[in-house]
């Protein structure tokens, strides 16, 4: 079984942190949850994303989410695979230099990396989408293809998932259950 290390922070998508979280434990793996700043016992606050015929989705506060391991003293060379939730979360984590070289060491080393819905934007600030194809929510669509890489559009139920190589990717939590099996296939290599 593998070692995953779950990126989540303060406004993370509820379900995007919560359901992939509970599913790979469910099958077996072992899942540290991090966030910078907060320690192992710590909680992000979570929002719930909903998609109600509005020109986005709607926003309502969600579940705390329970950070499980401290980020600062982590180190990515020991963990199997990468699990970066979307939501608000992910407009500030890509701020952070130490996320970015964590995000960049599971490429280097071409660990699975599963992101969805505003994931993607840690992607694009660690500078690893050039020539790659990946899935995000549409609103990322423009910086994905700004850094060179290769937006790949959702069905209209947002259910399908996407795979490059070692990244699977899903525009929002409705593809979940696609995008955790393509996530689960590539554990399994």
């Amino acid at each position: 079984m593998a070692k995953i290390l779950q990126l989540v922070g303060d406004f993370v998508e509820d379900y995007e942190a919560m359901v992939p979280y509970q599913m790979l434990l469910m099958v077996g793996h072992t899942v540290d949850t991090v966030c910078p700043g907060k320690k192992a016992g710590d909680k992000v606050k979570t929002a719930i994303h909903d998609f109600e015929g509005d020109q986005t989705y709607t926003e309502k506060p969600g579940h705390n989410f329970a950070v499980t391991a401290e980020f600062d003293k982590i180190e990515a060379t020991t963990y199997d695979a990468l699990v970066i939730s979307g939501g608000r979360a992910p407009e500030y984590l890509r701020l952070n230099k130490r996320v970015l070289a964590c995000v960049k060491h599971f490429f280097e080393q071409n660990k699975p990396v599963a992101v969805v819905c505003h994931g993607a934007q840690v992607l694009v600030a660690a500078d690893i989408l050039k020539g790659r194809s990946c899935m995000a929510y549409p609103t990322v669509a423009p910086e994905i293809t700004a850094c060179g890489g290769i937006f790949v559009e959702q069905n209209k139920d947002f259910t399908n998932a996407h795979v490059d190589g070692n990244l699977v990717s899903s525009a929002a939590w409705p593809g979940h259950p696609e995008w955790i099996k393509k996530f689960l296939e590539l554990l399994s290599k």
